[in-house]
């Protein structure tokens, strides 16, 4: 695996995008149990926000030149639904912001190899909604209303651009950190955040079987 442009292999490269410096070091850690991958892999930072994202995304796409490069956004999110918990898994059917929804590829077959990677936690399925904030209150009350289950500030903005620049699967998983009844200001974020961070370092395997099946020909 590299963290950054490498030279392409036969088999189409894999960018992972995640915001924050301790989802990279999350996805780095997790490397020595991850498998074998079918492709170069690129772990980047992008920055927090969806104009971060955008900008590097844009940007290492571009560096790659690679058609087809599979893009995955992961990190962390804001859990929607009531009951959900730190370290839940969240894998996006669609995600959506001001734009029109962009439809992920495979969300099904990332569901049932995250539950084989990470055994014991729950996995949730369905549209990951974006913001520009983090999300409090309200607000979270009013996002659950429109079917959202969970919300993140860069997944609909990576997967809006890296479709932008051509054709190529795309994906979102995110690791709940901060949920209705566990908001981040309340005691025991400390606990969650550190169950957030293992189930993270854990889903590598996951993504690296969904990129495989891309890869696979079709009956």
């Amino acid at each position: 695996m590299t963290d950054g442009p490498g030279t392409p292999g036969p088999a189409a490269p894999l960018l992972i995008a995640c915001a924050l410096g301790i989802e990279q070091f999350a996805l780095r850690s997790g490397r020595g149990r991850a498998g074998t991958a079918s492709g170069p892999v690129t772990v980047l930072r992008t920055g927090m926000g969806p104009r971060a994202a955008e900008t590097a995304v844009a940007r290492a796409l571009g560096q790659h030149r690679v058609p087809g490069t599979a893009v995955l956004a992961s990190g962390f999110c804001a859990g929607l639904v009531p009951g959900m918990h730190p370290g839940d898994l969240v894998v996006a059917d669609e995600t959506r912001d001001s734009a029109d929804p962009t439809v992920c590829t495979g969300p099904g077959l990332l569901a049932e190899a995250l539950a084989r990677a990470v055994p014991g936690r729950t996995v949730h399925t369905g549209p990951l909604t974006g913001s520009d904030h983090v999300v409090r209150g309200h607000e979270r009350a009013g996002l659950r209303a429109t079917g959202a289950i969970a919300v993140d500030m860069e997944s609909a903005a990576t997967l809006r651009t890296a479709l932008r620049s051509g054709p190529r699967p795309v994906a979102a998983v995110r690791v709940v950190v901060d949920a209705p009844e566990h908001e981040l200001v309340r005691i025991g974020t400390i606990r969650g955040g550190i169950s957030a961070f293992r189930v993270l370092r854990a889903v590598l395997p996951a993504f690296y079987e969904w990129h495989r099946s891309l890869l696979l020909p079709r009956r």
